[in-house]
């Protein structure tokens, strides 16, 4: 080997500075990774064989409920690269290192759109496919085209395009079939230099009538979009978080108007084929759960969908609050949540 492994990997590291919910918990290996090369090298080492492997991007989507009795490979890899154009788009290439937010404005600076309602979601580039992350009417899917990933032996490096990915609402090819088996290296998204804005969101429509724009730039939206999320959701920075814990859940039709006879006011979106998303959020907060404080943690006072860490929370205490809040929800509604933060535990809880 070209590298001493014990150059490249670290031991007993303690993840909280690498998660935003804040949770302090040991990595029993640890490796930050900027280069493929790097990558390649630590899984084809003989002591990584018959180690467990996680990859951490931005730690912005994980909850450590106990210490990783493994390797974790913290993906590093930046960079941003116009590999085609057109008079029409632009083909850029990310690392998956890079973060999410950063790369949404470097668009938007350079005037290509298609990603700028999905500002200010944390974590890094290599996170959003798996995830499909998606808010304020557009999802990942819309704009990516493909990516590149090396299979977790460390031989080679492989390309999805999108019809591999199967895609769905937050979910991959990538937390299923292939979890496990590879670690995206590079991100390649399909971005419009005459984008077509997506304002059908209710929050963005009246925050252009109350700003006065009837004419929005990608700008525009990407600020809004900013300041809408500001205002719902606690900086990580300042309180441990990791933004929506649950999915919101899609239930049949029959089901939501089985609840709008009790709760007439009960919000949902049409899916098609007779299914309806209902927001996690204002279940939880029907349920009595907004703002409450248990011991270290709780929920955020004003999203009922965010739990947050108060300081000194640990994840047991966390994956504890989530289960309380799954049960009182399953209890009212008939409805079971299901996380959308990925839980790290020996029994698997919640």
């Amino acid at each position: 080997m070209g590298t001493d492994f014990n150059s490249l990997v670290k031991t007993d590291v303690d993840l909280q500075p690498y998660n935003t919910l804040n949770i302090s918990a040991k990595a029993r290996y640890f490796a930050s990774v900027e280069l493929e090369s790097q990558l390649k090298e630590i899984l084809r080492h003989p002591k990584t064989e018959k180690l467990k492997i996680m990859v951490l991007g931005g730690g912005s989507n994980v909850l450590f409920g106990d210490d990783f009795d493994g390797l974790i490979l913290h993906i590093q890899i930046k960079g941003k690269e116009v590999i085609k154009e057109t008079d029409d788009y632009v083909w850029l290439k990310i690392g998956a290192g890079e973060n999410w937010h950063q790369t949404v404005r470097y668009c938007v600076d350079k005037g290509w759109g298609g990603i700028e309602n999905l500002s200010l979601i944390p974590g890094t580039v290599g996170a959003a496919p798996i995830q499909n992350i998606g808010a304020y009417g557009v999802e990942l899917e819309e704009v990516f085209e493909w990516l590149e990933a090396v299979d977790i032996e460390g031989r080679e490096t492989r390309r999805y395009e999108k019809e591999h990915c199967e895609f769905g609402y937050r979910d991959s090819i990538f937390k299923g079939e292939l979890k496990g088996v590879v670690i995206v290296t590079n991100v390649v998204l399909k971005l419009s230099k005459n984008p077509e804005l997506n304002t059908s969101y209710g929050a963005i429509q009246s925050e252009l009538e109350e700003r006065n724009i009837d004419k929005p730039t990608i700008r525009d939206i990407s600020d809004i979009v900013i300041d809408i999320r500001n205002s719902k959701l606690p900086n990580p920075n300042l309180l441990g978080n990791a933004g929506s814990f649950f999915k919101n859940p899609i239930v049949r039709d029959d089901d939501y108007e089985h609840i709008k006879k009790e709760y007439p006011e009960a919000p949902g979106y049409d899916m098609g084929n007779q299914k309806t998303k209902v927001p996690a959020g204002w279940l939880i907060e029907e349920a009595g759960w907004k703002g409450k404080v248990v011991g270290n943690t709780g929920t955020y006072k004003q999203q009922a969908l965010v739990i947050v860490n108060h300081g000194g929370a640990t994840g047991r205490e966390i994956l504890d609050l989530a289960d309380r809040i799954k049960k009182s929800v399953k209890e009212k509604f008939g409805i079971a949540l299901v996380p959308e933060v990925n839980i790290v535990s020996s029994d698997g809880k919640v």
